[in-house]
C-alpha cells in the first residue's frame, strides 16, 4: 500500500518506521515547509494519507487530502468544533476521513471497559466519579481528545451524569487554572502537562467505603502509531466518515 504522511514530527517518524516494517511504501511526506506537495503526483498516488499535525492546521490538511482525492486518517485532536464543517466538505467531494481521538488498541479496549463500568455504576449511586489525564508538555489541547472520548463514554452510560466539564489544568511550570469543583450531575476532567509523558488516563469511582480506579498508561507512542497504520490499512478503498467503532468489532 502507498502511504502519504502529513506532519513529520515524532509521531510521523514512528508511523513511517512501522508502516515500512509492515511492507508499505511512503510515497510523500508533507510538513510545514512543503505544503505545495499536496498537489504533487506523488501525493495523489497514495492509497491513503496519515495526518498527525497540530489543531490549528489539521482541518486545512484534511481538506487538502479531499481535494487531492486521497483518503485520510487523522490523529490530530483539538479541532472538534470544526468537525461538522469538515464532514460536509468530505461529503461534497466524495472523500474519506477516518478520525479517532486515540488509535491505540489498548486505549480502545480501555474505553470499552470504561463504558461497561459506567453502566454497572447505575446500580450504585453512592459512588461519584472523576477523571484525570497526564500528557507531555508539547500537547496543546486540554483535556486530551482521548479524555473527552472517555468522558463521553461515561456520560452516555451513567444516568446521574449529564455532561463533562473541564477541571483543573496543571501547567509545566506547576501553575494551575480552572477548578476541580463541579455540580453533582457533572463529570470533572482534570489535566496535567509535564515532561514527555505519552499519556495516562485515570478514572476514579469513590464512595465512603472504598475507591475503584481504572487507568491506561501508555509506555510510548508506538501503540498510537501502530493503530494509525492499522486504520490506514482499513481505510484504503473506503468512502465516507469512519472511526474506531468501524475498525474494532469489540466496541459495538
Amino acid at each position: 500500500m502507498k502511504i502519504a504522511l502529513v506532519g513529520y514530527g515524532k509521531m510521523g517518524k514512528i508511523i513511517e518506521r512501522i508502516a515500512k516494517s509492515r511492507g508499505h511504501e511512503i510515497v510523500s511526506i508533507i510538513d510545514i515547509d512543503n505544503q505545495q506537495d499536496f498537489e504533487s503526483a506523488a501525493f495523489k498516488s497514495a492509497d491513503v494519507a496519515i495526518e498527525f499535525s497540530i489543531p490549528k492546521v489539521a482541518p486545512t490538511n484534511v481538506r487538502k487530502c479531499f481535494a487531492a482525492g486521497v483518503p485520510v486518517v487523522c490523529g490530530t485532536t483539538g479541532w472538534a468544533d470544526q468537525m461538522e464543517d469538515v464532514k460536509k466538505d468530505m461529503a461534497a467531494q466524495n472523500g474519506t476521513l477516518f478520525w479517532a481521538s486515540n488509535y491505540s488498541v489498548g486505549v480502545n479496549i480501555f474505553n470499552a471497559v470504561n463504558k461497561f463500568l459506567a453502566k454497572i455504576m447505575n446500580g450504585f449511586d453512592n459512588y461519584d466519579v472523576k477523571m484525570s489525564e497526564v500528557h507531555h508538555v508539547h500537547k496543546l489541547d486540554w483535556p486530551s481528545g482521548t479524555a473527552i472520548t472517555l468522558a463521553e463514554g461515561i456520560v452516555d452510560n451513567l444516568d446521574r451524569k449529564s455532561k463533562w466539564v473541564k477541571g483543573q489544568l496543571t501547567k509545566p511550570d506547576g501553575s494551575t487554572e480552572g477548578s476541580t469543583d463541579c455540580k453533582a450531575d457533572e463529570l470533572s476532567v482534570s489535566s496535567i502537562r509535564e515532561g514527555e509523558v505519552p499519556g495516562i488516563h485515570t478514572i476514579v469511582y469513590e464512595s465512603e467505603a472504598d475507591v475503584i480506579t481504572i487507568d491506561h498508561n501508555a509506555k510510548s507512542r508506538e501503540g498510537f502509531a501502530l493503530g494509525a497504520v492499522l486504520a490506514a490499512e482499513f481505510t484504503a478503498g473506503k468512502k465516507g466518515f469512519l472511526g474506531v467503532n468501524d475498525m474494532f468489532s469489540f466496541l459495538n
